[in-house]
């Protein structure tokens, strides 16, 4: 019982973590994307140094907004999965996918604004999105069971 908690909690927060970081790095891409499209050079050292920026700079607001979104996605998928356990693993990138981009979603109906700018466009959001789905599909595989050969 211990460990499947410890197994599902540290899966749960590797997701989080790879979800922020890829999302972070999707923002920081389309800020430069829309800096590009107004005639500036942006180089590829700058390009990372943005990357490295966002990421290490938004945990603050952005890292337990997705934390949230999670916390009722991944929960909301173990409900159905038990259903349906033949579609685990598309059912967590799935949760992940939605909830990320639900969250923006949600932001812009309840705030009446894009907090995070690339997701202003349906590329945007979609990479917001891809970020998700890459975390619940970590969390699906964290989180199996293990089995012991012996």
């Amino acid at each position: 019982m211990l460990n499947t908690i410890m197994r599902t909690l540290g899966s749960f927060l590797a997701a989080v973590i790879a979800t922020y970081v890829l999302g972070a790095i999707f923002i920081s891409q389309g800020n430069i994307a829309n800096i590009i499209a107004m005639d500036f050079e942006v180089t590829m050292a700058q390009r990372f140094e943005a990357a490295i920026h966002d990421v290490t700079h938004m945990t603050d607001i952005y890292l337990p907004v997705i934390a949230v979104s999670f916390l009722i996605a991944m929960p909301v998928a173990t409900l159905i999965i038990k259903y349906v356990p033949h579609l685990r693993m598309i059912g967590y990138v799935l949760a992940g996918a939605v909830g990320l981009f639900a969250l923006h979603l949600i932001m812009k109906m309840v705030l009446g604004l894009s907090g995070i700018a690339p997701t202003r466009s349906a590329m945007g959001l979609i990479a917001q999105a891809l970020a998700g789905g890459v975390g619940g599909y970590l969390f699906h595989l964290l989180s199996m069971k293990r089995t012991t050969e012996g």
